[in-house]
């Protein structure tokens, strides 16, 4: 099983987290978003030139969630989605809204630091406000369980946990949120949190990459 990432990407690093957390045997295989992604090779698995992809065998995997789904239902165990229905439904939520709410929100605030230009005020008061919405409905999800509706960590925490404990560096305190801060210490000292974290020194080089790759594009 191959794994075509690219380290900083929360896309990709809530599949990677997924098969350290399944104990599964896979490969990594790093894709620069520099021209890698547009390679013959890539696009003939991925015709969207996006990452991740999962290819398992003969068969080839694409978009995070799908690739999330296809794992635990080939690879049961460890269990990373409850039976409960409403359990389900809260790991179903913080998915979704972590991808269509609470992504959208960070990309401005997370603009300037990766090089992207800086943002107007109201811009980044806007996308403050909704990322503490989702963080506000976060926070009254997590009961007396360490994980969201389970003991055990989920998808939930495979999505949510590679976005929410960055929110700091953007300029999002978690001091208003005990729960959420409880949840995130929590998911920061499991080793598959460890493994796959990235340091400034990678997101300075993912930034400084990028920048030359879209300015060449722009160019051309």
């Amino acid at each position: 099983m191959k794994l075509y990432h690219t380290p900083i990407s929360p896309n990709s690093r809530r599949v990677w987290i997924a098969l350290l957390e399944k104990n599964l045997d896979f490969e990594l295989v790093e894709i620069h978003l520099d021209g890698d992604h547009l390679q013959p090779d890539f696009i003939a698995m991925n015709h969207f030139h996006r990452i991740p992809v999962l290819v398992d065998d003969d068969f080839t995997v694409v978009e995070s969630l799908a690739i999330l789904d296809y794992l635990e239902t080939k690879y049961p165990e460890p269990a990373m989605l409850p039976k409960e229905p409403k359990d389900l439904a809260v790991v179903r939520m913080v998915e979704l809204l972590t991808v269509n709410e609470l992504i959208p929100g960070v990309n401005p605030l997370s603009s300037e630091k990766m090089g992207w230009g800086t943002p107007q005020a109201q811009e980044i008061a806007k996308a403050k406000e909704k990322v503490d919405t989702v963080l506000k409905f976060f926070e009254g999800l997590l009961d007396d369980r360490p994980f969201f509706a389970s003991n055990s960590v989920t998808f939930a925490e495979c999505v949510a946990g590679t976005i929410v404990p960055l929110l700091p560096w953007v300029g999002v305190s978690l001091d208003g949120y005990p729960k959420i801060q409880a949840w995130c210490d929590c998911l920061l000292a499991r080793p598959s949190w460890q493994q796959t974290q990235f340091t400034e020194a990678d997101l300075a080089a993912f930034a400084s990459r990028r920048q030359k790759f879209l300015a060449q594009a722009e160019a051309s």
